[in-house]
């Protein structure tokens, strides 16, 4: 069920437009099914239709008239809640609508259970879907009813009513959802030729733009460059930044003037002092490792810290939690920016649809997530090149996390977070099988021999049990066994490097088991320096070359 609350000041017009049947289609049989006492006079049963509406009239303004005289009454004194059931919802009795109208009054303030001096008020049926409930918003004692957040108050007792009559449960909002465009703003963009607004063509070039920023100055200097956006940042007195507002170039209001949108008024989470929060001490991975020279792979850096989130799900308090989740969303929305182009959309997609997932009325602790945001902006400067193993990597962890953040979502009742993780989670998935269609065929083709394939199948069934048969039937499995092999050549203990990897985190919700170990064996088998084995392989294995042809450098956006 759906309520929209509305106000006004003109109780008679409220109650000629419920009992319209001329105007409004839908007003097929309008008639009272509730009232503040029970004895309301219905027009809609009534002989002389036009001396009952005056006479409801009187009576719902009878206390509006009282405060007027004592100079209490508020200007707008009427109260207006309409009511609507789902479509596939059943048609609610007269009885049903009347209990239903009598929790909502009693919950927002306007007719409290067992208060003699509550609001006047009427529900009216005109349809078979819905009711309205018209109320003037003065109490007899003569105060104005205590009604505030009225809405949300509203929302919670039909989420309740949903559940006891059966109903439909409709997906239901926190109000840390990015303002959606006006249907002006929807009909501006079609009159142009243009597929987005300007308001969501600014919040995802913003968002963009904060994944890849390592600090607030930056993230500016990033924006005034962007082609085809007009930046205004204003000051405080003392010369610090106060915040920012940005126009798409061309897009003018009546007057001729650009359109202009703050950072706050794309999404709450990019008003500039969320911003400078979230971009306050960045940990930039080193460029090299200390016991080394060899530069980490920043595609690996990037899913070892993504693959921990789930476990800060599942054990860390909720701000981290949160904390984690849009960190998470940084990452998605840092991906469209590296790929290759035939995976640009789907990408752009997920992260557009998890940007939803990434808000919740549970305040983020920023510094817990700092670590995992160095790691996604170190991916800024190394694209998808070669065969594109690390994006392919990435978005493996990737999908586990999104069905991770949904169930956290969904344990704490978000339920709008919940359906944009599902949202995303498909366009994930249609990336990942995009992007490992080459590099998985690639690295299976240089599977080892059939005593190797044996041994390593020994190893899995040792070392993981309960998944054995399953990877072994994997179509994966002779990639696994490669990326095994080719770790023992470079001196690992395939054994130790499995037991490693399988206890990273629980097997029990990838899709494929053996893909996930892949990924995990060879980012292992590069992040980990190679033990004793190193100076003596094993010449009895085939020597897996781990080159890997380059191809041309993505095209970046």
């Amino acid at each position: 069920m759906i309520a929209k609350i509305s106000g006004g000041k003109d109780t008679a017009g409220l109650i000629r437009y419920l009992f319209d049947t001329k105007k409004a289609k839908d007003h097929t049989d309008p008639h009272l099914v509730a009232s503040w006492d029970g004895f309301a006079p219905d027009p809609g049963r009534a002989d002389d239709f036009d001396a009952t509406k005056r006479l409801l009239v009187a009576d719902l303004d009878l206390h509006v008239k009282q405060a007027r005289r004592h100079g209490r009454a508020p200007e707008k004194h009427t109260w207006h809640c309409s009511i609507r059931a789902a479509e596939s919802d059943r048609h609610l009795s007269d009885e049903e609508w009347a209990d239903i109208a009598r929790r909502v009054v009693a919950a927002t303030g306007i007719g409290p259970d067992g208060d003699p001096d509550g609001c006047r008020w009427v529900a009216v049926r005109h349809a078979p879907d819905h009711i309205h409930i018209a109320a003037t918003k003065v109490r007899a004692d003569l105060r104005t009813a205590r009604h505030w957040n009225d809405y949300l108050t509203a929302d919670r007792e039909l989420a309740a009513i949903e559940k006891e009559y059966g109903l439909q449960q409709v997906v239901r909002g926190d109000r840390t959802a990015a303002k959606r465009p006006t249907r002006a703003e929807q009909e501006k963009a079609r009159r142009q030729g243009r597929k987005t607004t300007s308001r969501e063509q600014l919040r995802t070039t913003v968002r963009q733009l904060v994944s890849i920023a390592a600090s607030p100055e930056e993230f500016l200097h990033f924006l005034d460059g962007i082609d085809g956006v007009r930046v205004d940042v204003q000051h405080f007195p003392s010369g610090d930044i106060r915040g920012y507002k940005v126009a798409v170039e061309g897009d003018t209001n009546a007057a001729g003037e650009p359109v202009w949108f703050s950072g706050s008024h794309l999404a709450p989470d990019l008003s500039f002092p969320k911003i400078r929060e979230r971009l306050t001490g960045i940990d930039t991975p080193p460029a090299t490792e200390p016991s080394s020279r060899r530069k980490p792979n920043p595609w690996h850096q990037a899913t070892a810290a993504a693959e921990r989130i789930p476990h800060h799900l599942d054990q860390s308090d909720d701000t981290v939690a949160q904390a984690h989740i849009a960190a998470f969303a940084e990452a998605l929305d840092i991906l469209p920016l590296l790929a290759p182009d035939h995976l640009f959309r789907q990408l752009q997609q997920a992260a557009l649809a998890f940007e939803r997932a990434s808000r919740s009325r549970i305040r983020a602790q920023q510094d817990q997530a700092r670590a995992l945001r160095g790691a996604v902006r170190a991916l800024r400067t190394t694209p998808v090149t070669g065969d594109g193993s690390g994006l392919a990597m990435f978005l493996d962890i990737a999908v586990l996390v999104v069905i991770a953040a949904a169930r956290w979502h969904q344990a704490r009742r978000h339920d709008q977070q919940v359906a944009a993780a599902h949202q995303a989670l498909i366009h994930l998935q249609a990336a990942y099988e995009h992007a490992a269609a080459q590099p998985l065929p690639a690295l299976a083709q240089r599977k080892p021999p059939a005593c190797t394939m044996e041994h390593h199948a020994q190893e899995i069934r040792a070392v993981l049990p309960d998944h054995a048969d399953q990877v072994l039937d994997d179509p994966a499995w002779p990639a696994l066994a490669a990326a095994l092999a080719q770790a023992e050549t470079a001196g690992h203990d395939p054994r130790q490097l499995l037991q490693h990897a399988a206890d990273q985190r629980a097997l029990d919700d990838a899709r494929s088991t053996a893909r996930t170990l892949t990924w995990r064996i060879q980012r292992l088998g590069e992040r980990h320096s190679p033990g004793p084995r190193a100076q003596a392989p094993n010449a009895h294995h085939a020597v897996i070359d781990p080159a890997v042809p380059q191809q041309p450098q993505a095209r970046r956006r």
